[in-house]
């Protein structure tokens, strides 16, 4: 037996199912357009409501999910408690919203549909792709004198 050979197949059974879910939920984001250009370009003009249904669907999906997860005290997967903690207000969020949005309608991409749009071949996602890889680095040397 090779333990290298053994190493890497548990390393890709580990990653598999994230691998798949990843794959499933760009899929989903291409079906239902939200990789659109177009779609985020008419959600900002205030010409159709498609992109404000999809992000009201998971806001609601997201606020049942915690609703579930306090009332019935589920646990993860290791069988710990599912702990969400109250943060303070920070006007650092605000700053980020911001600039999140404005990168948004310019580029017509946020993080995770940047990656569904680069495999739909939407090579132009490479721009905003390289523009959130440097201002994350950006961020990480700006941080200490950020207000948090």
């Amino acid at each position: 037996r090779n333990p290298r050979l053994c190493g890497t197949l548990r390393t890709v059974a580990t990653y598999a199912p994230v691998i798949l879910v990843g794959v499933i939920f760009g899929i989903i984001l291409t079906k239902s357009e939200v990789i659109s250009w177009y779609r985020v370009h008419s959600m900002f003009l205030f010409q159709e409501a498609h992109m404000y249904l999809v992000i009201i669907s998971a806001i609601v999906t997201g606020a049942l999910s915690l609703w579930v997860i306090r009332k019935f005290n589920l646990k993860t997967i290791q069988g710990e408690p599912v702990v969400v903690k109250s943060k303070p207000y920070q006007k650092g969020v605000i700053y980020g919203g911001v600039l999140f949005g404005f990168g948004w309608a310019i580029t017509g991409a946020c993080p995770g549909p940047i990656y569904a749009q680069l495999g739909a071949g939407e090579w132009l996602a490479l721009l905003p792709f390289v523009g959130a890889l440097l201002g994350s680095y950006v961020y990480a040397l700006a941080r200490p004198r950020l207000p948090h």
